[in-house]
């Protein structure tokens, strides 16, 4: 049965893309969205650059209807922009009349009233509207197009006991088929871990070959440091590898993702020359602000945002040149002067192809899917890019575990040749670190 879809501003941000994905059904807009959407768009960051999109596939519509009469999609399905009419009537008296939030939800309450014989739902991604609208009776619900479930999520790797010959084959032998190790067909690069009688072997699975290579880089030294456990080996194996693309790193504090992703970067840029240079970004700005209001250079600015990236770079400087901290300094910057070196706020991307260089993007479960697939097709000729991040930790309120970029990329990659990824488990800071990781 068709239903009417009434969606909240969160939602347009969140996927500027989903007034085309309701089929038959009716999708509503209401007139303050609508303004919240004007005002947003002066943004410069990626809420601003939601905002005009949204704004762009609304206005695409016009050409076949006009708004406030409805518009007829191919399957069916109306498109509409809600007007005022009377509706904040249905608020009771404990709601604000002004609050943009609250407008919406006596939209749909009115909307509800006018068409009894049509269920009525209200799509946010604020978890206060939809108990605020459930509370009046409303049917809400988060918009989950993207949404997965974290606790099934790809995790990158297995670890298989296998009997004595079969274990031999790949202990012996740098590629096997995969078919005389395991029954089912892995993922594209997933790796392994292959035991036997207190031996072990790590493999990766190329698809593209139909077979499982021994692992090449897994015991490398990257800029003075190495893995230190099976995960961070893995993890290891997929950075280095060029013919791996596009590379996700998950896990909570702690578990080297970044340390890892910024020691590989040096080691491929820097000592092996293999891409142009190294550029480092991560979403520090929080949303709808920029750094434009902050005193200081521009440098001066992000210092405080992006310190954990320089936190990691100094520590693999300084461990890689056994030099005290003036030293260290003065290679960052030189690496920085040269070129080869440039950490940014991740909206600074916007608009760029950056060829030949290695691309690292921190703390990427903060971004939305829309984000990631608009970063990633940035990604310019012979360029890797990795993303960490730990989908437990985020920051927007519109974004959880299971919803956020991060999380959606590695799942929807999972099988492609030129996609790897690594869930990192276990903690290498410290025992406290770990503990609280784990418990707090």
């Amino acid at each position: 049965m068709k239903k009417i879809f009434i969606l909240d501003t969160n939602v347009l941000i969140h996927d500027p893309n989903c007034i085309f994905d309701f089929k038959d059904n009716d999708v509503y807009i209401p007139i303050y969205v609508i303004e919240e959407i004007d005002r947003l768009k002066n943004y410069n960051d990626y809420v601003g650059k939601s905002a005009r999109e949204a704004s762009r596939n609304i206005d695409s519509l016009r050409e076949k209807g006009t708004l406030a009469n409805g518009i007829i999609n191919e399957e069916g399905g109306e498109f509409r922009i809600l007007l005022g009419d009377h509706e904040l009537e249905y608020l009771p008296d404990a709601f604000s009349k002004t609050s943009a939030d609250n407008k919406i939800i006596a939209m749909a309450l009115k909307q509800k009233n006018e068409n009894k014989d049509t269920e009525v739902i209200l799509i946010s991604k604020d978890m206060n509207v939809r108990i605020k609208a459930d509370v009046l009776g409303l049917d809400t619900m988060d918009y989950v197009k993207d949404k997965l479930d974290i606790i099934t999520l790809y995790s990158g790797n297995r670890t298989i006991e296998l009997e004595s010959s079969k274990f031999d084959l790949i202990y012996k032998s740098p590629v096997v088929n995969y078919s005389l190790l395991i029954d089912e067909e892995p993922l594209a690069n997933e790796m392994f871990k292959f035991t036997c009688g207190g031996k072990s072997v790590l493999g990766i699975y190329k698809k593209e070959r139909g077979k499982i290579e021994k692992t090449v880089f897994s015991e490398s030294l990257l800029w003075g440091i190495n893995g230190r456990n099976t995960e961070q080996k893995e993890a290891i194996e997929l950075l280095m590898d060029q013919r791996i693309k596009i590379v996700s790193l998950m896990g909570v504090a702690g578990t080297g993702k970044t340390l890892l992703a910024i020691a590989s970067a040096l080691e491929q840029v820097v000592e092996r020359k293999l891409y142009k240079k190294i550029f480092i970004a991560r979403p520090v700005i929080p949303m709808g602000k920029d750094i434009g209001y902050l005193p200081g250079s521009e440098k001066e600015k992000m210092r405080p945002w992006m310190h954990p990236i320089y936190d990691n770079i100094e520590f693999l400087v300084t461990n890689k040149q056994t030099a005290n901290s003036n030293d260290t300094e003065k290679v960052i910057v030189g690496l920085e002067s040269m070129g080869l070196l440039k950490v940014e706020p991740l909206t600074y991307i916007r608009g760029r192809s950056i060829p030949q260089g290695f691309i690292i993007i921190d703390e990427a479960q903060n971004l939305t899917p829309h984000e990631i697939k608009t970063i990633i097709t940035r990604v310019g000729k012979d360029t890797k890019i990795v993303l960490t991040g730990d989908p437990y930790q985020i920051d927007s309120p519109y974004l959880n575990e299971n919803s956020n970029g991060l999380s959606y990329m590695a799942e929807r990659l999972k099988d492609e040749p030129l996609a790897g990824h690594m869930t990192l488990v276990k903690g290498e800071r410290s025992d406290v670190s770990e503990l609280a990781s784990k418990l707090l």
